[in-house]
């Protein structure tokens, strides 16, 4: 055995065994989890608890990933395309235009953890916008051109500096060829020119999973971004039924939804409802679950007179009927939100009225959370997260995202199985509550459209026609302290 592997060996006992340093003390907090963390170590392939190096997050990784390499030099070139493409074996479920619909896959042999991904991509709701879709994003409606591999970024990543609690779970990236949220459930013919299929090739993937693995799952997580969020919303019980009535019972199946919790509310300026960007979110899924024969879970159904799904595709109508535990990720001021609103920033200063509109917004999203049991919603203008590089960066009140995921996930194991109840010093419930977009000083970075630099949350909001002496009057500030808030995110 060489050096680095007796020095790699030496670092992770003293996580497991280091009488009396940080390492100890970290696995003695834990508590129950730790527990219930050991009657799994013989399942998982590295039953490691990151919690136990936080103060040190950066530097331990650093070292991990120095020594892994230096063990295994070769890992390093694989690493780069690490989910292979794997067409659908059943060819009945396809993309929009008839080509098999499919997904990519990297296995973690040992781990009984599976990370399902739903990707995202706006919609189309009549024949007119879907061909103009096919004809600029033809990848979203065709797997012609699919590569065959793709890399994992952000949660998909294999990397635990990037992905410190779900590194080495099985992952598995659907990629969005239905256009349909998906929710669609109708095959291609001589009347239909486009395929809708989006929750047919999800029951088509979990069936073909489940022979390569997901059969002994302890946890599948089944998270996606933007029209994938929603479609977790719209899938997750489902998929929990199906695994279920194929004798599957052990398996805990949980949702994490990224930047699809949209609101149905008014437009700041109504427009004619001829594509997606223009159209009315309400009046857009209104015509696109006809067009789509779209499906929606049956207890949401329930709720609302026949005719009336659409409400469904809306999370805070849809979260309260839902079964299994769910995740939500919401930028209080969402760029996909604000675009199907008629609220566009063009680099120009905003008019007051839509100053208004955009901090009205945030309210009336914080205000669709108060009932959702795990959240986290920074206030920031952006949109999509968990599968950026950036994710980990992010905070809400001192804590980042894949911190709270990892404080849902212990609070899960916990026997607290609906989530409902936080543990100490484990938060779960991360809202925003500063009012303006960007007073969040861990937002992404915002630069000027025209010269390309950065921007601070002062500069940001100047550009946009904010008026601080204004502003601090109805605060009932002076503007040099309403600066110095601004600048720190109080």
């Amino acid at each position: 055995m060489g050096t680095a592997a007796v020095h790699l060996l030496l670092l992770l006992g003293l996580l497991h065994a280091g009488p009396g340093g940080e390492g100890r003390k970290g696995w003695r907090r834990r508590g129950p989890a730790a527990r219930e963390r050991g009657e799994a170590a013989a399942a998982e392939s590295f039953p490691l608890d990151f919690t136990a190096v936080e103060g040190n997050m950066d530097s331990f990784m650093a070292q991990v990933k120095s020594l892994a390499q230096s063990l295994y030099p070769c890992s390093a070139q694989a690493l780069p395309h690490d989910l292979r493409l794997h067409l659908l074996h059943n060819a009945s479920v396809t993309c929009n235009d008839g080509s098999p619909a499919g997904y990519y896959l990297k296995e973690s042999k040992g781990s009984r953890r599976w990370l399902l991904f739903l990707e995202g991509g706006w919609y189309c709701f009549n024949r007119e916008n879907c061909d103009s879709r096919y004809e600029t994003m033809r990848r979203l409606m065709s797997s012609r051109e699919w590569p065959a591999t793709r890399v994992g970024t952000g949660i998909l990543s294999s990397q635990p500096e990037e992905n410190p609690h779900w590194w080495n779970a099985n992952m598995v990236f659907i990629p969005y060829c239905s256009s349909d949220v998906w929710s669609g459930a109708s095959s291609k013919s001589e009347k239909n020119e486009y395929a809708f299929m989006g929750a047919l090739i999800i029951q088509e993937v979990i069936k073909e999973l489940v022979g390569r693995g997901l059969s002994t799952a302890k946890v599948l997580l089944l998270a996606g971004s933007s029209a994938g969020g929603t479609g977790v919303l719209l899938n997750v019980d489902r998929v929990a039924q199906q695994l279920e009535e194929m004798g599957h019972h052990g398996i805990q199946v949980r949702g994490l939804a990224d930047s699809g919790w949209f609101l149905d509310n008014k437009q700041y300026r109504r427009t004619d409802c001829i594509d997606t960007i223009t159209c009315a979110p309400t009046e857009a899924i209104r015509r696109g679950i006809r067009y789509w024969n779209g499906i929606v879970p049956e207890r949401c159904k329930l709720q609302f007179k026949e005719g009336e799904e659409w409400n469904c595709f809306f999370g805070y109508k849809i979260y309260p009927t839902l079964r299994c535990p769910v995740f939500v990720v919401q930028w209080l001021f969402d760029e996909a939100q604000l675009t199907v609103d008629n609220v566009h920033l063009t680099g120009q200063p905003v008019q007051e009225g839509q100053w208004l509109y955009i901090q009205n917004l945030g309210r009336e999203l914080r205000n669709t959370l108060k009932d959702v049991t795990a959240s986290f919603a920074p206030a920031c203008l952006s949109h999509e997260i968990i599968t950026r590089n950036h994710w980990t960066d992010i905070q809400v009140k001192g804590t980042s995202l894949p911190r709270a995921l990892h404080c849902w996930d212990r609070s899960l194991h916990e026997s607290n199985r609906n989530g409902k109840v936080a543990l100490k010093g484990c938060p779960i419930q991360l809202v925003d509550s500063c009012p303006w977009p960007h007073c969040n000083p861990s937002c992404p970075t915002i630069r000027d459209q025209f010269t390309g630099q950065e921007m601070n949350v002062i500069q940001f909001l100047m550009h946009m026609g904010f008026d601080v002496q204004k502003m601090a009057q109805q605060q009932g500030l002076e503007p040099s302290k309403l600066l110095g808030m601004l600048s720190s995110g109080t």
